[in-house]
């Protein structure tokens, strides 16, 4: 089989490495200053696990590469600008929103979306940053640069959070997992719950969407796509055209992973529908020190990235998987004084949806 050269060398391309070593598949992450002479890149497939980057020695080299998956639908997503005007354009139903072009703006765009503005740069920003949440007298602490290069959206009240990761194969055809809920607190994602049974008609209604894209970019890999839910049903919040963070249950939860799902749909390998047998819960391990007691839990598994800890930074997750529900919610309660105090809303939560499910 081809290797594979992912551009970005985050946890994202640690694991796509991880999911290829059983497969016999050589998966090479790279930063964005290595040198192209020391790649694999000719004979290699290339992915990414960042939807946009600088110019450099290897950027250039992978620009007219012929193997590059999605080459140009990476820029066309990271924006969100394109990205909510190609949603407009298959009539998928997003909040509504424009382009923040001047701040004279302000007084219609209030009179239109309501009291409370999210304001979101068009590019980059995630994790909670590039995002202002304003009301009509808080404009002015917004930076000068944003105009112009910034989205704003009406603030939507939703019900919950899902998340929808699917994969599509070079032939068109595609399978997905059940939709994921997800807890964001301070725009992080902290908590993810799924089950092998979601919402049915939230679920068909996700898919519906989430194949209008793929079909539309003839999109190769996998794609997550965030939701509201709402009255109305769901909502599209944003794309991100590679593996995910709400994916990451997939790697003790699902047949197949998301990662190994993504290997599989660029190299045109098979790509059957993954099973999954068990609800699964994921612990994102953000700003944290790794807690070696969180291992005397026999449902846990911890996936440490090797990072530098720091505030708000993502160094690791915690999957746990059991078709035993009160043993799942056991392990969770048993977490809570092993993690620090912010965690205990993000364990409630996901307790409170799996005694729902239960």
């Amino acid at each position: 089989m081809k290797p594979v050269c992912v551009l970005g060398n985050g946890q994202l391309g640690r694991m796509l490495r991880q999911a290829g070593e059983p497969l016999g598949i050589a998966v090479h992450p790279v930063g964005l200053d290595a040198e192209p002479a020391s790649l694999p890149i000719a004979a290699s497939v290339i992915t990414a696990e960042i939807e946009r980057w600088p110019e450099t020695a290897l950027t250039r080299e992978l620009a007219s590469h012929p193997a590059f998956v999605n080459r140009d639908i990476f820029p066309r997503l990271a924006d969100r600008l394109t990205q909510k005007q190609l949603l407009d354009q298959l009539g998928l139903a997003t909040a509504p929103w424009q382009l923040l072009a001047d701040s004279s703006e302000w007084p219609a765009l209030f009179a239109r979306l309501g009291e409370l503005a999210i304001v979101k740069r068009r590019t980059g920003g995630y994790d909670g940053r590039g995002q202002w949440r304003l009301r009509a007298t808080e404009t002015a602490s917004l930076p000068a640069e944003c105009y112009g290069e910034c989205i704003v959206e009406q603030a939507i009240n939703f019900a919950g959070e899902v998340s929808l990761v699917g994969a599509r194969s070079q032939d068109g055809s595609m399978v997905f997992y059940p939709l994921t809920h997800n807890l964001h607190e301070a725009g992080i994602l902290r908590t993810s719950v799924a089950f092998p049974q979601a919402d049915a008609a939230l679920q068909q209604q996700a898919e519906a969407m989430l194949s209008a894209i793929m079909q539309e970019l003839e999109y190769v890999g996998v794609m997550a796509m965030e939701c509201f839910i709402t009255p109305q049903g769901l909502l599209i919040n944003e794309l991100a055209p590679r593996v995910h963070n709400s994916g990451h249950w997939t790697q003790n939860g699902a047949s197949i992973s998301q990662f190994e799902l993504h290997l599989r749909a660029i190299l045109n390998l098979p790509l059957p529908q993954p099973v999954i047998m068990a609800p699964s819960v994921m612990i994102n391990l953000i700003g944290s020190e790794v807690n070696l007691a969180w291992l005397e839990q026999p449902l846990v598994h911890l996936h440490w990235y090797g990072k530098e800890v720091r505030p708000g930074r993502k160094v690791g997750h915690l999957n746990l998987t059991d078709s035993d529900l009160p043993r799942l919610e056991a392990s969770l309660h048993a977490l809570q004084p092993l993690l620090p105090a912010e965690y205990a809303s993000g364990l409630s939560w996901a307790t409170d949806k799996l005694h729902a499910s239960g």
